[in-house]
């Protein structure tokens, strides 16, 4: 196997970044951090929400200065001041959330910013020679003249990284690159990762999944605080081992599931259809039942009608067919508001979209359902803001949520601590029912076991939780039973203890149950 850079790309034998500091304004972010990389290797950056990796990244790709300490490449010292700096010497940076304008095509999109080779006049032509001459050698496959808003996530993302290699990346800086992608993209991006390394390309990953970690990574650096813990070799390193340093104190990263009391069935869908977001159909004849003291599971790839069938229960997206009790009452065709009454609570996937506004503080999001209801309203008329601050201050404790207070906008909060105040506001309400749609998507892992405590803790209380996940382990960690969905449609129903991954993964690829069990 080559390992040669492409043509155009300088080649980075070693980045080395020393005494890296960074304040803000009442914050030291980073905090006299080391940190290298080798041609050829992944390095993995690991910490929790509000750690410094991303901050530590955007100063190497130049969108913060850093305080003080130096960064040198190839052992000669460079000023990285922008972006465009990071880019001439060859440092690219994926995002997280992706940086491409929809209406554009896939070499519209890479070409855009940068110079044409024939002056005033568009050169899309060589741009889409030069995309495919690239997604040939690396496998990623796309087509440079489609609509980006065609493009699924995985291949949006595939956008990205052929851009950063087109303006000649030799470093990439991957941030949380698959937070966003289903298991079988994940894999395929791996295969990627792993070529370019084959071929001399430095890679930065920075992850909260810790299996993924370790299966791509050479070392792992692990940042707590702003301060650099530790870096280790990957070979001998386990998650959980990783999971303490992140978080200073051991983790639990399996549970048990006492045995609880099991009531009636909380809800009830009954051969329920809807249309998604472009029209066509995606939800057929969905039946699926939730009884109280139960965490149901809901698996499969993304975009298989899990949105569609947390929104439909909810109350915010119409039915074309079928029918929904919760609790015995039929609540189809209802509104969102009557859904609630009915005792459920809704932790959307898209909080930041669908879960909070975001330049409302704390303290407005925590009420944002409630602000009409004593007491949080005094006389029918006046806001009691007293009995706000104090609720707020309340849930701020309990829920260990990270702010300097209720009055600070909740875009100022990390993920982890934005969806721990969903969680406080939703259970604060004691549910009957809870659709827990993506509750740890993009959250560091004390977050994200004290997310699963929480939802354990309801179960034990007595509250049906319908939890719909594109991770598997949490799946398999908390579920009672687990249901999976191909297009629209359940493939079958097991029992959570003892799941058999195989049979799983089988109908995740469309296999119903009755043929796994025949295949098996």
């Amino acid at each position: 196997m080559s390992a040669t850079l492409p043509t155009g790309h300088r080649r980075i034998d070693q980045l080395e970044m020393r005494g890296i500091v960074k304040r803000f304004p009442g914050v030291l972010a980073v905090d006299h951090v080391d940190f290298d990389v080798c041609s050829g290797e992944i390095h993995a950056l690991l910490g929790e929400n509000g750690a410094g990796k991303s901050t530590l990244m955007k100063m190497l790709y130049g969108l913060y200065q850093q305080d003080e300490g130096v960064v040198r490449l190839n052992n000669a010292e460079v000023r990285i001041r922008s972006p465009h700096d990071a880019i001439q010497n060859g440092v690219g940076m994926i995002h997280q959330h992706f940086m491409l304008v929809p209406s554009l095509t896939v070499a519209e999109n890479i070409a855009l910013g940068m110079k044409s080779s024939r002056g005033w006049r568009l050169d899309l032509d060589l741009v889409s020679k030069r995309i495919r001459e690239l997604s040939e050698r690396y496998n990623l496959k796309v087509e440079p003249d489609i609509p980006t808003w065609q493009l699924a996530v995985g291949e949006q993302q595939r956008v990205e990284i052929l851009r950063a290699l087109y303006r000649g990346a030799a470093l990439l800086i991957l941030d949380e690159p698959t937070a966003v992608l289903t298991p079988q993209e994940v894999d395929d991006l791996f295969v990627i990762l792993k070529k370019m390394t084959a071929d001399g390309h430095a890679l930065i990953f920075i992850s909260h999944k810790l299996h993924e970690v370790l299966a791509i990574s050479q070392r792992v650096t692990v940042l707590r605080d702003g301060r650099r813990v530790d870096t280790i070799p990957t070979e001998g390193a386990t998650r959980l081992k990783l999971a303490e340093m992140m978080v200073g104190r051991p983790v639990v990263l399996e549970y048990e599931r006492p045995e609880v009391t099991v009531y009636s069935d909380r809800l009830q869908v009954r051969n329920v259809s809807a249309l998604n977001d472009r029209g066509e159909v995606g939800l057929r004849e969905l039946s699926l039942s939730v009884a109280g003291g139960e965490i149901v599971g809901v698996a499969g790839v993304s975009g298989n009608g899990q949105h569609e069938m947390a929104q439909v229960i909810a109350g915010l997206r119409p039915l074309t067919g079928g029918k929904i009790e919760i609790n015995g009452q039929d609540v189809t065709g209802r509104s969102p508001s009557v859904v609630r009454k009915m005792g459920v609570a809704y932790i959307p996937e898209e909080r930041m979209i669908d879960g909070v506004v975001k330049d409302f503080t704390v303290a407005e999001n925590l009420v944002l359902h409630d602000h009409g209801r004593k007491p949080f309203v005094s006389q029918r008329i006046f806001m009691n803001f007293k009995a706000i601050r104090d609720a707020c201050q309340e849930a701020i404790r309990a829920y260990e949520i990270k702010t300097p207070g209720p009055d600070v906008p909740i875009k100022n909060l990390s993920g982890g601590n934005i969806q721990k105040l969903v969680l406080a506001r939703e259970l604060a309400r004691q549910p009957q029912l809870l659709i827990a749609a993506q509750p740890t998507r993009g959250v560091d892992i004390g977050a994200t076991e004290y997310i699963h405590r929480q939802l354990l803790k309801e179960r034990a209380r007595g509250t049906a939780i319908l939890l719909i996940s594109e991770d598997l382990d949490e799946i398999r960690a908390l579920s009672d039973r687990i249901v999976v969905m191909y297009e629209g449609q359940i493939m079958g129903i097991v029992p959570g203890k003892d799941v058999n991954i195989r049979q799983l993964g089988a109908m995740m690829a469309g296999t119903p149950l009755d043929k796994v069990a025949e295949m098996s």
